[in-house]
């Protein structure tokens, strides 16, 4: 890891050159979407960003390289798959570049997921219900739970055998499922201010010598979207897209923050990004980036100008990071995004 210089093209509020006038949307890509404002940003990330790195989790990583260390000065270290192969997944001080396990790798960690979760939660409802009805049954109670086990014997062995075979594969056989994919979907960099969209088409190429094309562009010609979408009972569903104001390229943030009907977690993510982008600022404070913090000269300026523990995270105890956490839930249900100025209609004419 290498501390880092800024380019010439870095993002910066203040320096946002003049624009052309935005790209009118036909109605069909105005339907369901809320443009969301630039700027005026709160120190905030999704909850999710807190749940997946934990300061236990962090103490965790440590400890695993403290013991790599030791294995490799005694001879005895053996790489691990994710050492070996080229996931394309990058994520530090300098971008954010994000790609996904291959398809098979998906399709195990879904099958496990998914058929753990609904098996957990469907199978006990399932049983209450049971119960419930047996009380009131012509047949009797035990006859009546009896013909419900076996009834639901056949409703849900294929969940449970879902949950036993990606078990078995997610936690015993990993070269089945930790695979790379063809490579990486999109990048925000944060020391040279460009996004790219990785093109797997690129006008035919990718097929045929396995060229990947680049979609590149400056952040603050992309404006961010929530596209709302109904659920089976009409309720609206969420996401954050990113979408360039010129050209065809677009980023879909549901891997970060799943489409949910919490809008306010999608508008923290827009918050996160454009802090995460934004040089004039440190990184955004999350455990995750703890470990970078000092390697980003903005970052690093503030964190020896404010006194910053640089284990904040790390040595973080159990109650005041649930403490930390009803302070962030609080601040997101309470963040102001539809209420800011767009500052970049300073710098563009929006046409719609």
């Amino acid at each position: 890891m290498n501390t880092v210089t800024y380019a010439p093209t870095a993002y910066r509020p203040d320096r946002i050159p003049a624009q052309l006038p935005s790209s009118e949307r036909s109605w069909l890509k105005k339907m369901g979407r809320v443009r969301l404002p630039w700027g005026n940003t709160q120190e905030l990330a999704p909850a999710k960003f807190f749940y997946q790195d934990t300061p236990a989790d962090l103490r965790f990583g440590e400890e695993v390289r403290r013991e790599d260390a030791e294995k490799k000065a005694n001879g005895t270290y053996k790489p691990r798959i994710t050492e070996t192969e080229d996931f394309h997944y990058i994520h530090d001080h300098q971008r954010h570049r994000f790609a996904q396990l291959s398809v098979g790798g998906r399709f195990w960690t879904n099958l496990y997921i998914f058929g753990k979760g609904i098996t957990l939660f469907v199978i006990p409802v399932y049983i209450l219900v049971c119960i419930m009805l047996a009380f009131d049954s012509e047949i009797g109670f035990l006859a009546e739970m009896i013909d419900s086990i076996v009834s639901g014997a056949y409703i849900f062995s294929p969940l449970y055998l879902s949950w036993m075979l990606g078990a078995l594969v997610v936690n015993k056989l990993p070269k089945l499922w930790i695979r790379p994919s063809r490579g990486p979907l999109w990048e925000l960099n944060r020391q040279t201010g460009m996004v790219t969209v990785f093109d797997y088409d690129n006008n035919g190429e990718y097929k045929k010598n396995g060229t990947i094309g680049e979609l590149t562009a400056p952040f603050h010609e992309f404006d961010a979207y929530v596209i709302s979408s109904p659920d089976r009972q009409g309720l609206p569903l969420n996401v954050l897209n990113l979408s360039h104001r010129y050209r065809d390229i677009r980023i879909n943030f549901a891997p970060l923050v799943h489409q949910s009907d919490d809008v306010n977690e999608h508008f923290a993510l827009w918050d996160y990004i454009q802090n995460y982008m934004d040089v004039s600022r440190p990184l955004p404070d999350v455990p995750y980036l703890e470990q970078y913090r000092q390697l980003d000269p903005t970052t690093a300026e503030h964190d020896r100008r404010t006194g910053r523990n640089p284990r904040y995270w790390v040595d973080m105890d159990d109650e005041t990071f649930k403490t930390r956490l009803n302070e962030i839930h609080a601040a997101i249900r309470n963040i102001d995004t539809l209420r800011r100025p767009n500052l970049m209609a300073k710098h563009c004419e929006y046409v719609d």
